[in-house]
């Protein structure tokens, strides 16, 4: 076909631009793949935290119940003390199996997400709590977004819209075919318009815009159609990725002052549970004292790990925001 209009160029222009489209599709699938990894992986390390200081509240229940026990049968206790400790123990034993649960299916999940059969994953919780979380600075450039592969692949998708709209425009053209099976009987006026001959083809080139009138007008609305459509998804796109970032700069703000607080109530809470401890072996306070203090104290160190994973879950998004390690 005689490219008069430009129609093969700019379809093949257009196809480009729906196949880099769909690179850029697969490099934010890997990105949002690898913070989903991160992200699994943060939560299993905090999982493996929380039950460690479950044990730990569970060992000193059990002295607790102990030495209520004994208390007991020393004429200073009764049987209401003891089996108000003795569900305090059993309640964190409770808790510890629907951790041990969680972890299992953190476990599987992040085995699926890896490709591979449910395992044991090796990890290290020593430093999840005292390493320093990145600090980034307020005022991130706007063209870090250009890096993110959904708005490079909106634009694609948008650039091969444009060029179909030309596609669509030039079929109002009458176009030209060449065909080397053409044209040996041209010059026999019988085979004038016979199939054979190339002024057959050229009148069905000529003409075929003014026969196919409709349906190639209803072909070029549709492509503007979906040319505005692309435009659109490329102006939201764009939108949604400004709008991940401030709030992920929020978050991390918000997270390090709550992180802050909550740590504060953790520690103070320890140390009521040791002064109450003493004042209840001195007659000075109640069981119920020692109870509520160590429930709210497990609680505020359970909030204060999750808290932590939150501050990780927030880089992990901001990195995916900002485009990710696609390259």
């Amino acid at each position: 076909e005689i490219d008069f209009w430009k129609k093969l160029r700019n379809q093949k222009k257009a196809a480009t631009a729906q196949y880099l489209a769909s690179i850029e599709g697969r490099n934010w699938l890997i990105t949002s793949l690898i913070a989903e990894i991160a992200m699994a992986y943060n939560e299993l390390l905090a999982l493996d935290l929380e039950l460690d200081f479950i044990k730990e509240t569970i060992q000193l229940q059990q002295n607790q119940l102990t030495i209520s026990k004994v208390e007991k049968e020393a004429g200073r206790s009764n049987e209401l003390v003891v089996k108000q400790f003795e569900a305090q123990v059993l309640n964190a034993q409770n808790l510890e199996q629907e951790v041990r649960q969680q972890i299992i299916l953190t476990e599987s999940r992040l085995n699926l997400l890896m490709g591979r059969f449910p395992q044991p994953i090796l990890r290290n919780t020593s430093t999840f709590m005292r390493s320093s979380l990145l600090s980034l600075q307020v005022g991130i450039p706007s063209q870090l977004l250009a890096n993110r592969p959904d708005i490079r692949q909106a634009e694609q998708l948008l650039q091969a819209s444009n060029t179909n709209v030309e596609v669509a425009r030039s079929a109002f053209y009458p176009t030209v075919t060449i065909n080397l099976g053409l044209g040996f009987q041209s010059f026999n006026p019988a085979y004038l318009l016979q199939p054979q001959s190339i002024a057959y083809n050229l009148l069905g080139g000529l003409t075929a815009p003014l026969i196919n009138k409709r349906g190639i007008r209803a072909d070029f609305k549709t492509a503007q159609a979906v040319q505005l459509e692309a435009l659109y998804l490329y102006q939201k796109t764009i939108l949604n990725a400004y709008v991940e970032v401030y709030n992920q700069l929020a978050t991390m703000s918000n997270l390090q002052q709550m992180y802050r607080v909550k740590n504060e109530e953790a520690k103070t809470l320890i140390e009521a549970i040791d002064i109450a401890s003493q004042l209840y072996l001195t007659g000075r306070a109640s069981y119920l004292e020692i109870v509520l203090t160590r429930q709210n104290a497990l609680k505020a160190n359970l909030e204060l790990i999750e808290i932590k994973k939150r501050q990780y879950d927030a880089i992990i998004m901001m990195y995916r925001a900002l485009g990710g390690g696609w390259k």
